[in-house]
This record gives C-alpha cells, structure tokens and sequence, in this order.
C-alpha cells in the first residue's frame, strides 16, 4: 500500500482531513517502534511503503521501551500535536490500517509485545446502526 492510500485510510477510520491523519500515523509509527523490540519494528517496516520505513527504525537496538496505554497515547498525541482524543481514534486507525497492510500473522507477533490495551485499539469499533 503507497504511502498516501495509507494516509487515506487512515483519515477515514479516524474522520480526521488527510493532513490530520499523516501526522497521526507518523506519531503512532515512531511510538509503536519504541514499545517493540527494534527486531519486530524492522519486520513490520518490511510491510510498509518506502516513505513510512523510517518511522519505524530505530536508531539503537536496545530494548523496548515498557510503557502503557496512557504514555501510549500521551506520545502520539504530543507528537502530533492533537487532542488526546483524536489521538487515541488516530492511533487505533493506525494499527487497524497497519494490521490490514502486514498481516495477520506478522501484526499479531508485534502486538504480542504491546499491553493488551494498546493491543486493543487495533480492532475495529463496530458502528452503531
């Protein structure tokens, strides 16, 4: 999936304008890759378009950071500069997005190191009729 269509799904799931949804997925990117093991980071890089590897390098490969769902969504949100509402629909539009374009199988390794909150903004929220 190139980048912009990433972006593009992104903005939807979130209802957020397109420019909303690229700093969101930045900032959602660079936070997943401190809270996952620098090996599991460059596996889910493997997946994405080009432009969005580098979100998920790290510069070291030490140890994840061990940080949960609140400094999770502090981070992204600080990092994208929204409200922290829009950052936690941004990052569950992330993931979600993520999921769709790694797979199941490789998406469930990365988040089997993730508290299962964080886990937990990768599925989708059933609409309401």
């Amino acid at each position: 999936m190139a980048e912009l269509e990433f972006f593009e799904k992104v903005a939807a799931r979130a209802g957020v304008p397109a420019e909303t949804a690229r700093s969101l997925t930045e900032a959602t990117l660079r936070t997943l890759a401190e809270r996952i093991s620098g090996g599991e980071a460059a596996d889910l890089a493997d997946h994405v378009a080009h432009e969005l590897r580098p979100l998920l390098a790290r510069a070291r490969p030490e140890e994840p950071e061990v940080f949960g769902y609140d400094e999770f969504l502090r981070r992204v949100a600080e990092r994208a500069g929204s409200a922290p509402d829009v950052a936690e629909r941004g990052a569950g539009a992330v993931l979600q997005t993520l999921h769709r374009v790694v797979g199941h199988e490789e998406f469930a390794q990365a988040l089997a190191q993730l508290p299962r909150e964080i886990g937990a903004l990768a599925q989708p929220v059933p609409r309401e009729a």
